[in-house]
């Protein structure tokens, strides 16, 4: 299929740009580098090993400094363990199995540990995933070769356009009291489509609680396992907590992003250490391991009785690990059998242990931020596809320009919005935002069909305060500054900390204290901003007594949070009105979408109002009574 064929090749542009880049970020930096860009923990220390399937080595080891150091090593991904005595040459490629905390496993591609690992400066690099690419590749090309055949070609060609997708509008569901009405009529939805169900969440709508009710009610109606996926690990433990907690039997791909007892209980690896035969495969695991120490005794200098003693030694050692591999596989199936719910990333879906399960529905969830190619690796497994997000806040990240500019920034969840408007609900009524911080949004994004709940509409920090306020720093001489690619605004960055500080002053009028202070989030498009922010943060003394409240960070990694309170620093003021990627309202969507209580942006109208969207909005805020000149708070 031409479509399929279009998508590989924007896959392959991606993967290239995306090689090169870590190509030239490893081999340019240092250790340390590496180390601060969360692409390595060094040192480790090795804490234990264990013979893995197919006579692999399972290692586990620890990092023993930096440990406040974000990092990528997660479940699944390539990673290479090394001795910085001779990084190149001293190496062992493997996979990561487990990570929690600063503890992990990996699984080398060798029998025994080499002799270098015992002579300290070790480490362990991330390596570039082209299992995932591969996973991807290989789905795009089976979904090309099967739109022609049975129900999975039927779905193949309605998610394409090239059939219409069906309903059972027959269908009688029960109400569900604990859902509002747009959130009941989306879980009608997903019961009564064939092939496609479009549940359009915008923020704060309730989109896992809907999620969560559907996912019970399709086992009533099926009686069949479903797969959840979602595009990042933060987001397959949410979902998969939220439906464990409905009293599913969830089985959790992978290992969870954060320490819970709860989400390592739906583990595969909790689940097969509660099993009844695990206490057998440990002590084959002991003697088969006990045989290989024995082997491993044994001087490079021997003779032919001594070698054949080794080898038999080896030998057993092997016998024994394909029972175990037998014995686990075993106890994998069972649990898998039991499991209602399976829950994984979209590459996860085709971790070895669930490879080969089918199931009637594949929900994805978050799909406005999930990578196509990457959507089709779990669709392949389904007859039904729920495809659940908001392509009106971030989209995936795709390093490639012109692979994103080509149509691969273009999600599944958007396409099929576009092309059937009867099989999407959108989620219309919010419990988080007071309605002036929900309105804007709505109105532009979301047909003004947004509501806010009673609960939250009026929810104001006290009596009289403005929800929404724009203060523009237009004629302050507050300009931009370049910094490497990224752009920094230290002025704006004071200035809103002298209009915080004094809020900080206001709040404590109104009886806040350390103990009830309102939690708040300082955001920037802009990393460099960032940077610049939470170093005055650090020299903001009003503010010290709350800034465990405080949150400085990219509007990105703020998606799917919230927080009483949000200041953003849109940064950009410059003459020629160059405002780079802020013309992403995807972008300011969320950004502006993430505050409870208040909602306060500083930025340079002059600069901004060339896009048309911040021209609008600052003419809201003049509505609200809620525009300000940096001026008018000069004395602060």
């Amino acid at each position: 299929m031409e479509y399929f064929k279009k998508l590989l090749d924007l896959l392959k542009i991606e993967r290239e740009e995306d090689k090169q880049s870590y190509i030239k970020l490893i081999e340019t930096t240092s250790v340390s580098q590496r180390r601060a860009a969360g692409l390595s923990w060094y040192p480790i220390a090795i804490r234990g090993s264990e013979m893995s399937r197919g006579d692999y080595l399972t290692v586990e080891v620890e990092r023993t400094t930096h440990t406040d150091l974000s990092h990528q090593l997660r479940f699944g991904v390539p990673a290479v363990l090394f001795s910085n005595h001779d990084p190149k040459k001293d190496r062992v490629e493997g996979t990561v199995t487990h990570q929690s905390g600063n503890r992990l496993k990996i699984t080398l591609k060798t029998d025994e540990l080499p002799d270098w690992s015992r002579d300290g400066k070790l480490g362990i690099d991330l390596l570039f995933d082209d299992n995932s690419y591969d996973e991807m590749q290989s789905a795009l090309k089976t979904a090309s070769q099967s739109a022609e055949s049975g129900e999975l070609g039927r779905l193949i060609r309605v998610l394409t356009g090239l059939d219409e997708p069906t309903f059972n509008d027959k269908l009688v569901t029960q109400p569900i009291p604990s859902l509002n009405e747009s959130q009941q009529l989306a879980v009608k939805k997903i019961l009564a489509a064939n092939e496609i169900a479009v549940v359009h969440g915008p923020p704060g709508t309730g989109k896992t609680t809907t999620l969560v009710q559907a996912v019970k009610a399709l086992i009533v109606q099926d009686h069949q396992k479903i797969l959840v996926v979602a595009p990042s690990n933060t987001a397959v433990d949410l979902l998969s907590e939220k439906l464990s907690e409905a009293g599913l039997n969830v089985l959790r791909v992978g290992n969870p992003a954060r320490v819970s007892e709860r989400l390592n209980d739906l583990t595969l690896d909790s689940k097969m250490a509660g099993h009844a035969r695990m206490k057998e495969i440990k002590n084959l695991k002991k003697q088969a391991n006990e045989y290989k120490n024995m082997a491993h005794k044994y001087k490079r200098q021997f003779g032919k009785s001594e070698r054949e003693q080794r080898k038999a030694l080896f030998d057993e050692a092997h016998r024994i690990m394909k029972e175990v591999t037998n014995s686990e596989q075993y106890i994998i199936d069972d649990v898998v059998s039991r499991a209602q719910v399976i829950t994984a990333t979209p590459v996860g879906a085709n971790h070895y242990t669930v490879r080969n399960v089918k199931y009637r529905t594949v929900v994805i969830d978050e799909a406005g931020q999930a990578l196509e190619p990457a959507c089709w690796i779990p669709i392949l497994k389904g007859q039904k596809v729920v495809l659940a997000g908001d392509h009106f806040q971030l989209s995936p990240t795709i390093k490639s320009d012109e692979a994103a500019r080509n149509g691969l920034a273009n999600t599944l969840l958007e396409k099929n919005a576009v092309l059937y408007p009867e099989g999407v609900v959108l989620l219309e009524e919010q419990y988080r935002m007071h309605e002036s911080i929900m309105r804007f949004s709505s109105q532009i994004f979301y047909e003004d069909r947004l509501r806010a709940h009673e609960s939250v509409k009026s929810r104001l920090l006290f009596p009289a305060d403005l929800p929404v306020t724009f203060i523009d720093t237009a004629g302050c001489g507050f300009d931009e500054q370049l910094d490497g690619t990224s752009s920094t605004n230290p002025e704006e960055a004071a200035f809103l900390f002298r209009h915080f500080s004094q809020l900080a002053s206001d709040l404590e009028k109104q009886g806040y204290t350390d103990k009830n202070f309102p939690t708040v989030a300082i955001i920037s498009p802009y990393k460099q901003q960032i940077a610049v922010l939470a170093d005055q943060l650090k020299h903001a003394p009003d503010l010290q007594p709350y800034v465990s409240n405080i949150s400085v960070n990219t509007i990105d990694s703020f998606q799917g949070q919230e927080r009483d309170i949000v200041y953003i620093s849109m940064t950009r003021s410059n003459p020629e009105g160059t405002i780079g990627f802020l013309s992403d309202i995807r972008r300011m969507n969320v950004a502006m979408t993430r505050a409870r209580k208040k909602l306060v942006v500083i930025g340079d109208s002059a600069t901004l109002s060339v896009l048309p969207f911040y021209s609008s909005f600052v003419s809201y805020a003049e509505e609200l009574d809620g525009y300000k000149s940096a001026w008018e708070f000069a004395e602060i």
